[in-house]
Formats: structure tokens, sequence, C-alpha cells
């Protein structure tokens, strides 16, 4: 195939072009990056998923006998079901010195910008590799990058990188934590009766919400009196409920109702005291409650989607190398997360956050990115391009 050569701009409206919504398979996409690789004489591989509908990319640009830097993207974006776009969010619109797309800050910008560089990065004297790895699926749980790290963690220790980037949108500023991240499903059982007969059933929806209602409580605790690390931008551990569901009718007493809720730690805090708490109170209070009318109601917690935090120490040799690239002395802590946890705890492999855009523009409707972002994430790949062909 020949070389395809585009500014970055460009290539972020290319890969915004194809709907990769993690509901959707990502192949179309991952064929496009292999034939411009491929174009540009770089041989990559794709780690399928399960189904092979859905595919990790992992290449390197340089030499092959060691480890190097490996520059960490995901391909899947949010839905933009229900949001009020101004214009089609897979169609890359420029005005106003931004780019507005779904994905342009999340974070299909950081995965262009390294695209658009492979013709700097092939022409280069490296003398250490630069490494891509595209997942699938993080948004639903940091899911595709767990085969490919699989697959790295079978290579030889000499051969695997020696330090990671992940591109997520931190406004180019190097970010050394996260919190994690676990997901739980709640399905409280409860007994169906005629509503005229309230007391006679168990109301599920009624004692989801005496639960709901207690895990806030556990929320606002914390953020009340920690523990606390000024260093986030949100310094406490969070719990949220994001999604609730029961009932048939009104003249029904429900049976069912079902929710899920999520806890955000702090890498210091160990999420597993709330759920002990959240337990306790099922234990103590709810349930005897709900079996004295009825010994099958139940209340059941079924853990789901979760990554782990991310605690890189500041004093790192991948915090410095990274302030270098940047140009920065700052660091800085985030409340959301990445699969940078899994790269540093699953395959050891340092790892640091830092790429182009604002998580304030992320999951939202009418995303963008601005122009300037863009050229700050050129000239730290430009620097780390550099710092490649010396050592």
């Amino acid at each position: 195939m020949p070389a395809i050569h585009m500014t970055s701009p460009e290539m972020i409206a290319r890969l915004v072009g194809f709907d990769t919504t993690s509901r959707e398979s990502n192949l179309d996409l991952m064929a496009f990056v292999q034939d411009y690789l491929a174009g540009h004489g770089v041989d990559s591989r794709l780690v399928y998923s399960e189904n092979r509908q859905k595919a990790n990319l992992y290449a390197t640009i340089g030499p092959e006998d060691r480890g190097g830097v490996l520059l960490s993207g995901h391909t899947d974006v949010v839905p933009v079901d229900g949001q009020d776009w101004h214009t089609d969010p897979f169609t890359v619109v420029r005005r106003d010195g931004r780019l507005y797309g779904r994905g342009t800050t999340d974070m299909k910008s950081f995965i262009a910008v390294a695209l658009t560089l492979v013709p700097e990065m092939t022409r280069a004297p490296l003398k250490t590799p630069i490494h891509f790895a595209f997942s699938y699926d993080e948004e639903v749980g940091c899911i595709g990058v767990r085969r490919l790290i699989a697959m790295l963690n079978g290579e030889p220790l000499t051969l695997r990188p020696r330090l990671c980037l992940v591109g997520e949108p931190t406004g180019m500023a190097v970010v050394i934590a996260h919190k994690g991240k676990r997901g739980f499903d709640v399905h409280v059982r409860g007994l169906e009766a005629h509503s005229s007969l309230a007391p006679q059933g168990v109301n599920a929806i009624e004692y989801a919400a005496e639960l709901i209602a207690f895990i806030k409580g556990l929320a606002r605790r914390l953020e009340a009196e920690g523990p606390f690390d000024t260093d986030f931008d949100i310094p406490h551990t969070t719990l949220h409920t994001g999604v609730i569901s029961g009932g048939t009718a009104l003249n029904i007493v429900p049976r069912d109702c079902r929710f899920v809720f999520e806890i955000r730690s702090l890498p210091s805090d160990d999420h597993t005291r709330l759920l002990e708490a959240i337990q306790g109170f099922i234990d103590a209070d709810l349930l005897p409650r709900m079996t004295a009318i009825d010994p099958t109601c139940g209340i059941s917690i079924t853990e789901g989607a979760a990554f782990p935090a991310l605690d890189t120490r500041a004093d790192a040799d991948v915090v410095a190398f990274a302030k270098a690239l940047t140009g920065r002395n700052d660091h800085a802590k985030v409340a959301f997360g990445t699969e940078a946890g899994l790269f540093q705890n699953s395959a050891d492999i340092p790892t640091v956050v830092c790429g182009p855009g604002h998580i304030a523009q992320a999951h939202k409707p009418n995303e963008f990115i601005a122009l300037d972002q863009v050229d700050q994430c050129e000239a730290v790949l430009r620097r780390l391009i550099t710092r490649c062909s010396a050592a």
C-alpha cells in the first residue's frame, strides 16, 4: 500500500469518522491503521477479542531487540444516544480553533497525533523503539487491553516496553495517579401484591431506595471525613448510583428492582471496608424486615466492571522522563480512570498518563479538542522521537 501522509487534524477527522462506540466493532478502524502503518513499512499485529469482532493493535517502530517507550490509547468511544449534538458527531467540524466530534478528546486525538508522526519516527535513527498499543472496550471496563497485556507478558522481559505513556486527556500534564473503579450490580427481590394490600408485599423499589440512600450516606461521610489526598482533583473516595430499574405497574407492589453503583477509590483507600458496611446494613436492617414477610426475599450484589488505581511514585524514572518531554515540572492526580493501572499492575510497566484535551469535554455532546492541545501533543511526541534517537 502506498504511504499516506496526513496532518494531525486530518488524521483526527479520519479516526473520528469510524463509529467505534463500544457496542460496535472497531475492526474497520484497525484495518485502516494497519494499512497506514504498512504503507510506512511498519508491521503490526492484532490481538482479537474472544468473538473476533474487535481487536487491539500492537506495533513497534525502531529496533526490535530491546524494550522501549509504549504509547497507549483506546479506540472505542461512548455513545451519543440522547445527547444534543449540534453537528454530526462522527464528522469532525473545525470551528474557532477547535475540532468537534465524538472522540476528539477521549481519545482519538492522541492516537491520531502518534500516527501522523509515524513518517518522522521511521526516518529517525531510533536507538530506543517506540511501541503503539491501541485497545478496544476501555469505556466499558478496560476489557480489551487485558488481552494485549497478556500478550506482552508472554514476551521476553528484555523486549517488553520499559515505560508507558497513556494518552488520555490531561491537558498534556503528567498524571502520576488515578483512582481505581469497581462497579456493582444489585438485585433486590421482593414480593408482589396488589397495591391496595401494600403492607402484605415487599416493595423491591422501596428497599432498593433505602439501600441507595445508605450508599449516598457513605459518600457524604467520605466527602466530610476522608481519608483525603489533596493532590487529587476530587480528594476522596466516591460512591455513585448510575442506573436503576424496577416495577411493572403502579397498582402492583414491585417484586424486582435492579440498580448499579460504583466505588472510585483513592489508591491508598481500601474499598472492601465500604462493601462490608453496605453488606452489614443489608444483613442487619433490610433483610430481617424483608424476610419477616416472605423468606424468599433477598438482595444480591455482583461485582461488574473494574480496573485498578494507578499510583506511580513522584520520583520514578517514568515521571522524570515524561516531565522532560512536556517541559513541565509539575504533576497531578485525577479522579477518572484509565488503562494505566493495568499496565503498571498487571504488566509491571512503569506508567504515567499524559495526553491532549481536557476530561471536562469528554462524554458530552459537542465534544471538542482545542487545536493548541494538538500542537502541544505533536511537540511532546517529537521530543520523544529525539530522545529515542539519542539513547
